[in-house]
This record gives structure tokens, C-alpha cells and sequence, in this order.
């Protein structure tokens, strides 16, 4: 059975970058550009007009900026959106595009007319793919009241865990936002999460993430102490594992393994933390795009620690979940409303 042919919307003011993005897509025969926009106001009348699968839509551009056309296309008809910005100029930007229903955003390496957008060609035929089979309904949910930190419970003598660690990708800055705030002040174990960004966004997420959190977050540093109440987010470009010097527990960052898919990785993590705190490792692999986690699962399980999976219902991706499940690695798929209770059942 031959795979549908994507149709796809590029949004963006610059005449070179529409052109090189349409070369890019163009060199899988799976997609096809049927339209392009100078601005949000033009893409909204493209949408409408030739109802594509997904659209590819910069930030910074006039009369209706990416921000402004994500807004009110979800609110007209949702339909998966994927960003394409540079970090340094539009930070802010991108992190609204998802609060308003953006499904994941690839980094423009230059914001020039240059052959380095060539650079991200497979990226982005990636995750235009990915971002195709995205179920409808999942776009442009996002809470509508903040998320309420569960009751601590009655302390016991010993926690069963000593860390909880998560691996996340598309979906994953709203996802967090779902989970993270829910868990209380004075949560009885660190929390360490790789989610799959580009560099430049990882610190300024931390800190939105950490204004609507009870417990600390934190993009993670070299040497930073792994605490109770303490969240730290890996930092794009960067491994991030687990050091133990003396009774106390050091985050280690790095730039090997280099022949990950990813990096920082999950399995990177995952392994880490199974090797430092083996039985006591809680792990969750949450919504996004291929397999990263699946390896790291596996060797989280082989020392006797758990490991839960977002359920497909609620990803929206399930791909890394799934390849954990499907490995028969999970002990336990949890819809992402449910997420927090299942880690404060198991701590």
C-alpha cells in the first residue's frame, strides 16, 4: 500500500527561504508543497483555500506574525503546525507558538538568505512526517487552569526511588507543563528530564516552566547537585547523567557519546541513572518521535527500577512511548492526566 502524499503550506516572508524550504521538502516523494504565504494573514487564506496536512511557518514576519497566525488558526480550524525560527531572535516567540498550538518547531540555523538552511533538510522532513500522522482532536489542547500540586503524602522512613527521570520530545513543552507543576514543594526526590529542543530554547523553558512550579526547575548545569525538590531540564547540545561523589548525587555534562540521534539523549540518561541508582530509578517516556528511550528503558528494567509510558491516547506523538511498550518494557501506560499521581504513588 503506497504511503498519501503530504500536502504541505510554507509560511514566510522571505521569497529565498520559501523556495529553499519547498527544495527541501520536495526530496521526499512522500510530500508536497502546494502553497506557499508571505505572512500569517496570507496563510490563513491558504489554509482555508487548499487545506493542507501541515504547515511550516516562521515567526518574525509582518502584518501577522507566527505567533498571531497559530492563535487563530487553532481557533478556526486546527491543523499541525511546525515552526521554523532562530533561537537567539525569537526565544519567546516560539515557546507562545506552542502555548498556542504549535506542534514542535525545527531552528533555522541563519535567519539570511543562505544555503545553511540546507542544513536542516532532514530534520524537517522528519517532522513534517511526524507531525502528518498527529490525531486532530490532540491539536491546540492546552489546560484551561493552571495545573494544582497534588497533597504530599505522610513521609515514610525511606522513599523506594532515588530519582525520577523522563524523556520527552514532540509534545513535550506542553506535556511538562501538565505533569511538572503537579508535583509538590516538597517532593521527596530529584526530577531530571531530556526534552528534544533546539539550542537557545532548553534555559528559557526552564525558567517558564519553573514560574508555574512548586518545586525548583532548572536548566542543569555542570556539577549542579541532584536534590529533593529540584527539576533539572538537560541542556540542548549536551548529555546529561548522573554523578555520584561520596552520599551525594552531581549532574555531569557532555558532549559523548557523539553517535546518538540525539542529543542530549534519553538513553543517555536513562542509563546513567540506572548505573548510579539501579533498582531505585523511576523512568517515564513521554510523547515524541522515534525510539530515543527505548534502550535506556531497557537497561533501567534490567536493574530492577520501573518505568512508565504515556498512554497513546494522550501523546501526541506516540512513537517513543510506543517503542517501549512494544519492547515490553513498561510496567504501566498512564494517560498524562493521571502522570502525576503514578509518580507520587510510586515515590
Amino acid at each position: 500500500m503506497n504511503s498519501p502524499i503530504v500536502r504541505i503550506l510554507v509560511v514566510d516572508d522571505s521569497a529565498y527561504v520559501r523556495k529553499v524550504v519547498a527544495q527541501m521538502l520536495g526530496r521526499s516523494p512522500f510530500l508536497e508543497v502546494v502553497a506557499t504565504a508571505r505572512d500569517g494573514r496570507d496563510a490563513l487564506e491558504a489554509v482555508q483555500e487548499y487545506e493542507p496536512d501541515v504547515v511550516t511557518c516562521d515567526l518574525n514576519m509582518p502584518d501577522m506574525d507566527g505567533v498571531a497566525f497559530v492563535t487563530e488558526q487553532m481557533a478556526r480550524r486546527p491543523v499541525p503546525i511546525l515552526i521554523m525560527s532562530v533561537a537567539n531572535r525569537s526565544g519567546e516567540q516560539a515557546l507562545a507558538a506552542l502555548e498556542a498550538g504549535a506542534v514542535d518547531f525545527v531552528h533555522k540555523p541563519t535567519a539570511l538568505a543562505s544555503e545553511r538552511l540546507l542544513d536542516v533538510a532532514d530534520e524537517l522532513i522528519q517532522k513534517v512526517k511526524a507531525a502528518a500522522m498527529i490525531p486532530m482532536p490532540r491539536l491546540g489542547i492546552v489546560p484551561a487552569l493552571m495545573p494544582v500540586p497534588l497533597p504530599s503524602r505522610p513521609r515514610i522512613e525511606v522513599s523506594p526511588v532515588d530519582v525520577v527521570v523522563i524523556g520527552i520530545s514532540t509534545g513535550g513543552p506542553q506535556g511538562l507543563k501538565q505533569v511538572i507543576p503537579r508535583l509538590p514543594a516538597d517532593f521527596p526526590v530529584p526530577v531530571l528530564i531530556v526534552l528534544h529542543m533546539p539550542l537557545g530554547y532548553t534555559e528559557l523553558y526552564a525558567r517558564k516552566l519553573d514560574e508555574i512550579s512548586t518545586m525548583s526547575v532548572m536548566e542543569a548545569h555542570q556539577g549542579d547537585a541532584i536534590v529533593p525538590g529540584r527539576v533539572l531540564i538537560a541542556p540542548a547540545g549536551r548529555h546529561l547523567s548522573l554523578r555520584r561523589e561520596g552520599s551525594g548525587l552531581f549532574a555531569h555534562l557532555d558532549l559523548r557519546p557523539l553517535d546518538t540521534p540525539h542529543r542530549p539523549a534519553v538513553d543517555v540518561l536513562f542509563r546513567s541513572a540506572a548505573d548510579v541508582c539501579g533498582a531505585r530509578t523511576l523512568g517515564l517516556v513521554m510523547t515524541g518521535m522515534g525510539a530515543d528511550g527505548r534502550e535506556g528503558a531497557a537497561w533501567i528494567k534490567a536493574r530492577g527500577g520501573c518505568v512508565l509510558t504515556e498512554a497513546e491516547a494522550s501523546c501526541v506523538v506516540y512513537g517513543m512511548p510506543r517503542s517501549v511498550d512494544e519492547a515490553g518494557l513498561s510496567d504501566a501506560s498512564v494517560h498524562i492526566e493521571r502522570m502525576a499521581n503514578a509518580i507520587m504513588e510510586r515515590v
